[in-house]
């Protein structure tokens, strides 16, 4: 019997998602999302975190369970995309652990340095 945890079906699927690249666009939807533009992914990404908030306010935990895979499956492709593997995702939430996420966030929002996605410029 095949180990249906969360870990090793999130590999899996990766596995899967990286075995696409330079696939056939038209025979695989997750080759046309890699060999598109990045921001069509993002773009999904973004659809499906809304069909997950709308899924999130209604009364069927299925629909959640569903959208919520659906938002998991096209920011793997955005990692895959980007190089980023979900060993490198399990590491930052290490890192995190045990932190409280207030503190983790006021760490990200240094003062220093250009204002990046994650940094809000300093008010002089």
């Amino acid at each position: 019997m095949a180990d249906d945890t969360f870990g090793v079906v999130i590999e899996r699927l990766f596995a899967v998602i990286e075995s696409r690249r330079g696939g056939d666009p038209s025979r695989s939807y997750t080759a046309e999302l890699l060999a598109g533009p990045e921001a069509r992914i993002a773009q999904k990404i973004g659809e499906e975190a809304v069909e997950t908030v709308i899924a999130a306010l209604g009364p069927e935990h299925e629909a959640v369970a569903r959208e919520s895979a659906d938002l998991l499956y096209h920011l793997m492709v955005l990692w895959a995309r980007r190089g980023i593997t979900p060993a490198d995702i399990g590491v930052e939430l290490a890192r995190r652990e045990g932190v409280s996420g207030h503190d983790e966030k006021a760490g990200r929002l240094r003062p220093s340095g250009p204002p990046g996605p994650s940094r809000k410029p300093e008010v002089k």
